[in-house]
């Protein structure tokens, strides 16, 4: 079948940043097949008039902890939730069910805010891969690996086992692609840590973990063994192309080297890193040492949102505080990070990240005729300063239209938060405790 989407700003994120501004695409399948100006060409079976809107790539959040929906608001105030009560929480009341029907309802919001290709780390992950699957996103999911007990596992050689079952079970699918996730530098031995990666490298998968992201961290590797976590990580063995690093708010110009000796991809995840004081992560020497770098969202407890438009607004004006620069991360340097750069991050560049001829047909169509989205100069500014999830329109994944008039195609979004807010009865009664913790 054949769909061509018309009257629409066309934003590719191809090597030339082209711009069709009385733009076309042609779907054929799960493909683009074509994309130019004007009207296109006649001979579809389907024609979609975008009302002027500005067609871009599906949006790519790279570090997503989906099922965590039931945390959302919860102790936004506590200056040290995870140890606190966000483990010990997720021990007492989690479960594969309320696993399951969180990430349905999380996939719903990432899928109406644009969102067409996430990389998650959590729990249960084999329920997060069916979920996603169900609703037709494209993610990449990973088995958290921690050293402690967990809702799912009793130590690390179990996580382990589960995660290698998970990769078994989903490798080779078009759209769901596992991913080895130790939880994060300091939450694991070095023998796990490794574990791991040599798992990430027999079966050819994404390894992804958080990297200098807590203060605490860097103390105890600073007292430890003299080093940052990313030294600590390098001397390991285990930085390389497929290691995708989330946050690195506190890196040296040593750890950027390192990064750019490696190949190590970031996971930048400014809403939550802010939101917790935690700092800013240097992006500015990162991108000049050619280190890619994606935008995440983290989880819905920590960034209360997995609405990217909330992360492209950020990262510019933090990153131009810091550096006291207003001339440094353009619009269009955010947008890259959100499509094109986040596919890079995931080793997905030459199937999804742009509209380009051969690509998957992954898109997002933003509309323009809400108050907010008047008068529009440039797309790109468009999309980073003025749109919020609310100006989606329309989403495509693999070809299949997912969202239509800023509504579900395939899901009923009152039906999964009733689902959803029944499966957390205990789970809030168990929250009652932790609600005062600061």
């Amino acid at each position: 079948m054949r769909t061509k989407i018309n009257h629409v700003t066309v934003v590719t994120m191809d090597e030339q940043f082209h711009v069709y501004e009385n733009g076309y695409v042609v779907l054929e399948g799960k493909t683009i097949l074509e994309t130019g100006e004007g009207e296109g060409p006649a001979d579809v079976d389907e024609t979609v008039n975008g009302k002027n809107g500005i067609l871009m790539p599906g949006m790519i959040n790279t570090h997503c902890h989906i099922p965590m929906i039931p945390f959302r608001s919860l102790g936004d105030d506590c200056p040290d939730r995870l140890r606190r009560f966000l483990f010990p929480l997720e021990l007492e009341a989690m479960n594969r069910e309320l696993i399951g029907q969180s990430t349905r309802y999380g996939v719903c919001e990432l899928l109406l805010s644009g969102v067409t290709s996430v990389l998650d780390m959590y729990y249960f992950e084999d329920q997060v891969a069916a979920a996603c699957e169900e609703m037709g996103i494209r993610a990449y999911v990973g088995q958290t690996i921690i050293d402690m007990e967990t809702c799912d596992s009793k130590n690390t050689d179990q996580s382990l086992a589960m995660c290698e079952e998970l990769i078994r079970k989903w490798k080779g699918h078009e759209r769901i692609r596992p991913v080895v996730a130790p939880h994060a530098t300091n939450t694991n031995p070095p023998e796990v840590l490794k574990a791991a990666y040599e798992l990430a490298e027999r079966y050819g998968v994404p390894y992804t973990l958080h990297v200098s992201e807590m203060d605490y961290e860097l103390e105890m590797f600073r007292e430890k063994c003299d080093q940052t976590p990313a030294e600590f990580l390098y001397g390991l063995g285990v930085l390389g192309e497929r290691t995708i690093a989330a946050h690195c708010i506190h890196m040296t110009d040593r750890d950027v080297e390192i990064f750019r000796e490696t190949g190590v991809k970031i996971a930048h995840c400014i809403g939550s890193n802010t939101k917790s004081g935690k700092g800013v992560c240097p992006l500015r020497d990162l991108k000049a040492a050619g280190v890619a770098v994606g935008v995440g969202t983290d989880g819905p407890s920590s960034g209360n949102t997995l609405d990217l438009f909330h992360q492209f607004r950020m990262i510019p004006a933090f990153q131009r505080t810091r550096y006291h620069d207003r001339s440094i991360f353009t619009a269009r340097d955010v947008v890259a990070m959100g499509t094109i750069e986040g596919a890079r991050v995931l080793g997905a560049e030459k199937e999804t990240g742009s509209i380009e001829p051969g690509k998957r047909a992954d898109l997002t169509l933003i509309e323009t005729e809400s108050v907010n989205m008047f008068p529009v100069y440039d797309p790109y500014s468009a999309i980073v300063y003025s749109a919020d999830a609310s100006n989606v329109d329309s989403v495509w994944v693999d070809g299949r239209q997912l969202v239509k008039g800023h509504r579900l195609c395939f899901a009923d979004l009152s039906a999964e938060r009733k689902a959803l807010d029944g499966m957390m009865k205990e789970f809030k009664e168990r929250s009652v405790k932790y609600a005062d913790i600061r």
